[in-house]
């Protein structure tokens, strides 16, 4: 919901720093493999029971998920590079709820297998959505200029990555924050369904 004014916010400092790493000879696909290990090391810090301390490399890994399309827009896009992208958000989405599972089974457990549904099944909505906008030709840049099209929805990156801080800055309420998390995320993934049999009509 808020990433269309977000991006808006950050793009125009990003897209500068962007320009800076090209010249330099960073490519894309480095920064984009760069915010997946400091997403994944996040994960692992908080696993070993410092979620405080995985803020900073969880918020720089972010940072870097920004940058990798601000230096491809810099040099050129390629499809693999958006497909890169979109694989290592997915993976990092994922591991962050499992650092909290692990750093607690028996109370996180529950919640986080709920949590991770729901990532997955926004997710097969998100991307079900992309491929079939991709097949009419459908363009948006409502959320910055993107390898996929993105749909809007009750949450976005932005929603979750505030969500992921209050995970970090308050670990002890994972549960009832990852229920009501998960469960507006079906709400979007419902919502996201809907909007696909309306522009995608059958027959």
């Amino acid at each position: 919901m808020l990433d269309g004014a977000m991006r808006r916010l950050i793009d125009p400092p990003l897209n500068r720093l962007g320009q800076g790493l090209a010249r330099k000879g960073v490519t894309a696909d480095a920064v984009t493999l760069t915010g997946l290990v400091l997403g994944l090391s996040a994960a692992g810090v908080i696993a070993l029971g410092a979620p405080g301390l995985a803020l900073l490399p969880l918020l720089a890994s972010r940072v870097a998920d920004g940058l990798d399309g601000a230096v491809a827009r810099a040099t050129r896009k390629t499809d693999f590079g958006g497909y890169l992208d979109i694989v290592c958000d997915f993976l990092f989405y994922g591991a962050v709820p499992l650092g909290f599972v692990v750093l607690d089974p028996t109370a996180n457990g529950a919640a986080g297998a709920f949590l991770l549904t729901s990532f997955y099944f926004n997710g097969a909505t998100f991307l079900g959505f992309a491929i079939l906008a991709e097949r009419r030709k459908m363009e948006t840049a409502a959320r910055g200029v993107k390898s996929l099209y993105f749909t809007g929805g009750l949450l976005e990156g932005t929603e979750t990555i505030a969500f992921f801080v209050a995970l970090c800055l308050f670990p002890g309420w994972f549960a009832p924050l990852a229920w009501g998390f998960g469960s507006l995320c079906f709400v979007t993934a419902v919502s996201r369904v809907l909007l696909a049999r309306k522009v995608f009509p059958a027959g």
